[in-house]
């Protein structure tokens, strides 16, 4: 009954999101600028988590988490609604990684100022360092994949992270976002690690640049 409830929800999420896929190719939308809306939402989830406090940061951060969904519907459509409407252009792959970049800073810059409202000096400093370190997730892989060719090891990518950040923003009121930022701290330390030890392996066999 399990498996069948979920190949269910399954089906009716992708048929919603063909339906919304179709929508949009049928408004010739260039899908750069899916991409562009979708960060301008972030900036929107951004602002709730700046604006939280003490007393009402349980309903700002649950809006900041239902606008980051909403946020991720464009994410997930732009790339589809290019392949639809045969818009994919090397470009659009490249303005893509560069608004995912900006949507993710946005996001904890937002979050930065919240616990820097409420004094907690450990967490500002916790939130910058795992923008860092998920700035670093990216950095990597392109770094690394300009000279090897492929680097996927490691598992904190961004979509992991935009979950994490949903379920500490949703369920807030319980304590969440603390032990999910130490999370991220951690498994995106050890993505770059892997990352960095396993360019290594793959270019010591490399003969050196001139």
């Amino acid at each position: 009954m399990a498996t069948t409830w979920t190949s269910a929800f399954g089906r009716a999420c992708g048929w919603l999101l063909d339906r919304i896929v179709h929508g949009l190719s049928l408004t010739r939308i260039s899908p750069n600028a899916l991409t562009f809306i979708g960060l301008v939402i972030n900036i929107v989830a951004a602002v709730f988590f700046g604006r939280a406090n003490s007393y009402n940061s349980v309903r700002m951060f649950l809006y900041a988490g239902l606008v980051i969904i909403g946020a991720g519907v464009f994410d997930m459509v732009d790339g589809r609604v290019a392949r639809k409407t045969n818009q994919v252009t090397v470009f659009g792959a490249f303005f893509d990684s560069v608004m995912d970049r900006y949507s993710d800073v946005v996001l904890f810059f937002g979050l930065i100022i919240y616990y820097a409202r409420i004094n907690h000096l450990r967490y500002v400093f916790l939130v910058a360092f795992v923008m860092v370190t998920s700035l670093m997730v990216s950095y990597t892989r392109a770094r690394a994949e300009a000279l090897i060719g492929s680097c996927k090891v490691g598992f904190m990518e961004r979509p992991e992270r935009i979950v994490l950040i949903i379920l500490g923003a949703l369920f807030h009121r319980w304590g969440v976002m603390a032990p999910v930022l130490w999370v991220l701290a951690v498994l995106s330390t050890i993505t770059v690690i892997n990352r960095i030890t396993y360019t290594h392996s793959q270019t010591r066999m490399m003969p050196p640049i001139a």
